[in-house]
């Protein structure tokens, strides 16, 4: 990666990302086509490899993981129905409440556990009964990863068993899913077999500059295929985007794993800086939540900044601060990190 002594380290999220040069090869010589009349080659064949992987009948292409799941949203549920989820999920907390504002589909909200999964008891005590008093429940959303820590397969299962007793669908947030893959050693399509629709994010840790891929059965797809258009995500020659999300798939997915042995190792490191507490036992992946004591020194954030390092969540009220390992993160950017937040708390 060459001198890194002067690069900048970008902490704020996976997505921060830039193409690689095979990654702008693919995009410069990928096939394309007009993919709003379904004649875009390089999409079909990245819809195509994205249901097969997840299990699915059919897939979608579109613009961003929260476009994706609006798109699931309005697909599975009518105006005035409702969807049951975590607060604190991404589609609760930072989506601007689009399937509300959009879709007319009213949230309910039960709190996760320390894992972020959902009780079953908690999921069927949420669920409305035939009344018209009531909004209809329509769906589960469900999300993994969480905060970055995998979600136990046997949790999802029995939220999903729950919801299907009662009629409702499942739809998995898997903007993340494949650091749940990697991290657990399994599969995609057996990880995500208890749910219809899964979304799955290419920005997020595999690479990609944009993109994410919503799949499920045929005739779900059709409809989030008119829904799509609806909300402005019909693309014309996407292929040269589809590329990208064909290439991280194929060079990106494995390597998942040196971010989660690079969060490993600065989540380590940090534990052991006076000032800083972290729960060891919460780093799965490649987020490290941590809490940094507040004592009225200058912002954190600029201290760090200053040192080429930059932060999504400068110091606030609550002392804490998230960190994302990335393809662009290398264990030799560790000791900077380490020594930017030590001679801070010395001040």
């Amino acid at each position: 990666m060459g001198d890194l002594s002067n690069s900048i380290i970008d902490l704020r999220s996976d997505t921060v990302t830039r193409p690689s040069a095979g990654m702008r090869k693919a995009m410069a010589e990928a096939e394309v086509g007009d993919d709003v009349y379904g004649d875009d080659p390089t999409v079909a064949a990245l819809e195509e490899r994205v249901a097969d992987m997840m299990g699915k009948e059919a897939a979608l292409f579109v613009a961003s993981g929260t476009q994706s799941n609006l798109i699931a949203l309005l697909s599975h549920c009518g105006r005035g129905d409702e969807y049951i989820g975590g607060a604190g999920y991404h589609i609760s907390n930072y989506e601007q409440g689009g399937a509300a504002v959009l879709g007319g589909i009213s949230p309910r909200h039960v709190v996760p556990s320390d894992n972020g999964s959902l009780a079953p008891e908690a999921i069927a005590a949420e669920i409305q009964d035939d009344d018209p008093h009531f909004a209809v429940s329509k769906l589960l959303c469900v999300e993994n990863t969480f905060h970055g820590r995998v979600v136990p397969q046997d949790a999802l299962e029995a939220s999903a068993h729950v919801a299907r007793e009662n009629g409702l669908a499942v739809h998995i947030d898997g903007a993340r899913l494949m650091n749940a893959v990697v991290k657990s050693g399994g599969n995609a399509k057996s990880m995500t077999a208890f749910a219809d629709t899964v979304s799955l994010c290419l920005s997020k840790g595999l690479g990609a500059p944009v993109g994410s891929v919503l799949s499920g059965p045929k005739d779900f797809i059709s409809r989030a295929k008119r829904n799509r258009k609806l909300v402005g995500g019909g693309l014309r020659q996407s292929g040269i985007l589809a590329a990208c999300g064909l290439y991280a798939l194929e060079n990106n997915v494995k390597r998942l794993a040196t971010d989660h042995e690079n969060a490993q190792t600065l989540c380590w490191r940090l534990a052991n800086v006076d000032g800083i507490s972290i729960d060891l036992d919460q780093v799965h992946t490649n987020m490290v939540w941590m809490n940094i004591e507040a004592d009225g020194k200058r912002p954190l954030s600029d201290h760090m900044a200053e040192r080429g390092i930059v932060l999504s969540n400068p110091y606030g009220p609550k002392g804490v601060v998230r960190l994302v390992t990335h393809l662009d993160f290398s264990a030799a950017h560790v000791d900077r990190v380490v020594d930017g937040f030590s001679s801070w708390l010395k001040g």
